[in-house]
């Protein structure tokens, strides 16, 4: 029986998209897309994820790449453009498991730099009992010990835990510790299911 949910950030609660910010910036949605793919990668940005300082990151990126430098800077300073809001109904169907008595929680990638901002702009964050962020512990998913982190810091059975979230391979690495996992495709789709599958009352 499932009694708590565990919840990731980017994509399920929060809209994160680089291309936000650079998309305005660069005035030209080929070349910031080229940025984003080519100089700012994903797998440079889990390095902060992992809490390794943005300002090391960017300077060494900037250093390899110094035409691109400005541009590099403003993923650190003007990160919160990357943010498009809330994930529609989302925070809605936290909200209603609260209410019933489920605990929620959440296990994010995420920089301890810039996550106390964005936690304090949106009020979603206040609803979870307890949160779990990667560049706190050094630790990004899907490395299974970020998950154990999350059960032991806050006593959850892993049989009686499920794990949302929008990519496959983060929701797999959560049944390899005995979670449940539910890949996040939209609120409906999560609350259909949530309802379906696991019969919760909400």
């Amino acid at each position: 029986m499932i009694k708590n949910i565990v919840f990731d950030f980017g994509g399920v609660l929060v809209d994160w998209n680089p291309r936000y910010l650079y998309d305005g910036y660069f005035g030209d949605e080929q070349k910031s897309r080229w940025f984003i793919e080519n100089i700012c990668t994903g797998e440079w940005n889990v390095q902060m994820d992992a809490g390794r300082p943005f300002a090391d990151c960017v300077a060494e990126l900037s250093a390899r790449h110094p035409e691109w430098a400005d541009a590099i800077g403003i993923y650190r300073s003007r990160w919160i453009e990357m943010i498009g809001g809330e994930v529609e109904g989302t925070a809605d169907v936290v909200r209603r498991l609260k209410a019933a008595g489920y605990g929620v929680y959440g296990l994010t990638n995420w920089s301890n730099e810039t996550f106390p901002s964005m936690r304090d702009r949106y009020e979603v964050f206040s609803l979870l009992e307890g949160i779990v962020v990667s560049g706190d512990e050094c630790l990004v998913k899907p490395d299974e010990r970020i998950y154990r982190c999350l059960l032991d810091r806050y006593g959850l059975n892993a049989a009686e835990s499920l794990f949302v979230d929008d990519n496959a391979t983060n929701v797999a690495a959560a049944r390899v510790v005995g979670m449940e996992g539910l890949r996040f495709e939209s609120a409906a789709k999560l609350e259909q299911d949530l309802k379906g599958i696991y019969g919760l009352n909400i």
